[in-house]
């Protein structure tokens, strides 16, 4: 007789294939089996006591329930090696019905620690599954790496990059938002337009219900740079806010990781607490002190002094020679001339913006200094300026305030954001009007010293190689004090 044929609608548990379905006939495929992921084992005679009584602790602890606030499954699935204060924002977000938390410690108590094992004790409850991770394009390297080795989680960084390469793979409409359950992204990519409309595809239409939620856990980190600068309800939202303020109710946890959660200014602070939890805090509104210690994790390195050495700050105080006394004098009054009658609004943005990039290489380097005061000058002389005033492609005030705000986003390469400034430099420079015979005469004086000074070493080199002398050869021998420098 002929045997009954069945078809199956069989659905994906591959992350890169996830939901999607295909339907079979059963008895027509080749190799097809059934594995039982729950059944038990054949029994194939009696396990020793030990081997039996090891087995039973395996299921007992790997027996996670939603509803066992007591039983945590993080820290003993991870391979770092944990301090019990990174235990309480775990503690406290199994315990809230939506897991809500501004992570404050203070640098280097392990931030990043903390928030690893909430995901992963919230993957291991079912509570989450989906998990976007926002930080500093600088930091989704190490954010990769530490969940992949500290938490055996894999996430995959949705850059430029990836987008090239899904295009390649899964044709040009694919969503790179969706392609994982786990993703790491940078706030200054996320905040462009073609990667927040892609996000803004997979959400649903304004005016819909938001539950269930699309996606179940954010985390942001360096969260403070996301808040609205300034003071009032009408402060300056930056393209950052307004990315998160778009994201952040579509996520059904977030915790957000800050060392300097509050910048000074009241309703800047409470804009970012009501992106992470619209319900307790509204901004513009005092936040209430027992709602902002219910969802607040902040800890400070003072408050350990076991485990922490107290921290001392010395100013070192650089006797600066009379040359770079007067080369900073120079600069100060090319600067007063140049802002004393600006042809326009834009013409004063682009000379603030021109005028502080010199100021700050002044201080970094005689050779920085004259690297940027070349670039200044040759736009400001060179043959592509009377080409652009030629061809009237003098760049507009939007451009180059773009130009300029794109310089605070974060480079991961020092040469990319080299040539972003450069970019905003030189197309500042244009606005400029013609230089006075004051002003070219202190342009000259300042390219004669920092072309004299560039090759040696200037007094603030001389002085930091002194300290250093003195710390570490206080004898004339070394001993056995290390130091580290950050620039």
């Amino acid at each position: 007789p002929r045997l009954p044929q069945h078809l199956v609608t069989l659905s994906s548990v591959e992350d890169d294939a996830l939901g999607e379905e295909l339907r079979v006939i059963w008895e027509l495929e080749l190799g097809a089996r059934a594995y039982e992921r729950l059944a038990l084992p054949d029994p194939a005679g009696f396990d020793p006591p030990p081997r039996l009584d090891a087995f039973l602790d395996a299921v007992r602890w790997g027996a996670v329930a939603s509803a066992d606030l007591r039983a945590l499954q993080a820290p003993f699935r991870s391979g770092i090696a944990i301090e019990d204060y990174q235990l309480d924002p775990v503690v406290r977000a199994i315990a809230m019905p939506r897991a809500n938390l501004l992570i404050a410690d203070d640098v280097g108590l392990g931030k990043t620690i903390e928030a690893g094992l909430v995901a992963q004790e919230l993957l291991l409850r079912h509570r989450a599954r989906t998990i976007l991770v926002v930080c500093p394009s600088a930091l989704q390297v190490q954010w990769h790496d530490q969940m992949r080795d500290k938490f055996g989680l894999t996430f995959r960084i949705v850059n430029a990059e990836l987008m090239r390469e899904l295009r390649r793979t899964r044709g040009l409409h694919v969503n790179p938002w969706t392609h994982f359950p786990r993703l790491i992204t940078s706030i200054d990519y996320l905040k462009r337009e073609g990667p927040l409309r892609l996000f803004r595809e997979v959400l649903p239409p304004p005016g819909t219900p938001a539950f269930p939620r699309r996606f179940d856990l954010l985390i942001v980190d360096e969260a403070h740079n996301v808040a609205p600068s300034g003071q009032g309800r009408d402060a300056a939202e930056s393209e950052r806010t307004r990315a998160i303020r778009t994201l952040a109710p579509h996520f059904e946890h977030r915790l957000f990781l800050t060392a300097t959660p509050h910048n000074g200014y009241q309703d800047s602070f409470t804009a970012l607490l009501e992106m992470l939890d619209d319900q307790r805090f509204a901004r513009g509104i005092p936040p209430d002190r027992a709602q902002l210690a219910a969802i607040m994790v902040r800890r400070l390195k003072t408050e350990m002094p076991e485990r922490f050495p107290a921290r001392r700050l010395e100013a070192i105080e650089v006797p600066y020679t009379g040359a770079e006394r007067r080369a900073h004098q120079a600069l100060q009054e090319y600067t007063e001339l140049r802002q004393r009658d600006p042809g326009s609004q834009t013409e004063r943005f682009a000379a603030e913006f021109v005028l502080k990039l010199l100021k700050k290489r002044l201080f970094s380097s005689p050779a920085a200094f004259a690297g940027t005061l070349r670039k200044h000058e040759e736009s400001l002389h060179g043959a592509t300026r009377r080409a652009a005033r030629a061809a009237a492609t003098i760049p507009t005030q939007g451009l180059l305030h773009r130009l300029v705000a794109g310089l605070d986003e974060d480079f991961a390469d020092d040469e990319e954001y080299a040539e972003a400034e450069r970019e905003a430099l030189h197309a500042a420079t244009l606005l400029f009007r013609s230089t006075t015979p004051p002003e070219a005469a202190l342009l000259d004086e300042l390219r004669a010293w920092a072309i004299a000074a560039a090759d040696r070493g200037d007094t603030k080199v001389a002085t930091l190689l002194g300290w250093l002398a003195a710390m570490l050869k206080p004898d004339g021998g070394w001993s056995q004090e290390r130091v580290i420098i950050f620039t």
